[in-house]
């Protein structure tokens, strides 16, 4: 069973694997306790990896160790998991970002009014924030 509600998200992610040369990819998901992603090579498992989202501000980083790698016939999808749990905390607020412009995006598409990245923001804390999980420590 998953510890964590996991959140789909196509911010983009950028990870240094050593050996692998694949170094951008889009985040499947995020969730408190890791992120997943697509990449074009299978990842061994327990491997460690340095991700980065520099589309968020400031730029999250962080060390992850990979949990699971699955072969989805295009691509696989990586699994990984926060080395600190400062990090894991830190992962909330990216979950949050990845929300608001999922949403940003959606008010575009379905009513076609583009909202800067403050403005979504504000619009969806209005909206969502209440019923986003509380964090809870481990």
């Amino acid at each position: 069973m998953r510890k964590y509600i996991r959140h789909p998200s196509d911010i983009p992610v950028q990870f240094h694997i050593k050996d692998i040369k694949i170094e951008r990819s889009h985040l499947s998901n995020v969730s408190l306790g890791g992120v997943a992603f697509r990449c074009d090579e299978r990842v061994e498992i327990g491997r460690l990896i340095e991700i980065s989202i520099p589309t968020v501000t400031p730029e999250f980083k962080a060390n992850a160790r990979v949990a699971w790698c699955l072969n989805r016939h295009k691509y696989f999808e990586v699994g990984v998991q926060f080395v600190d749990s400062e990090d894991a905390f830190r992962a909330r607020m990216v979950e949050q970002v990845c929300h608001i412009e999922q949403y940003k995006k959606d008010v575009k598409d379905k009513q076609g009014r583009s909202l800067t990245g403050e403005q979504a923001a504000m619009e969806w804390i209005g909206k969502y924030a209440s019923e986003f999980p509380p964090v809870q420590k481990t």
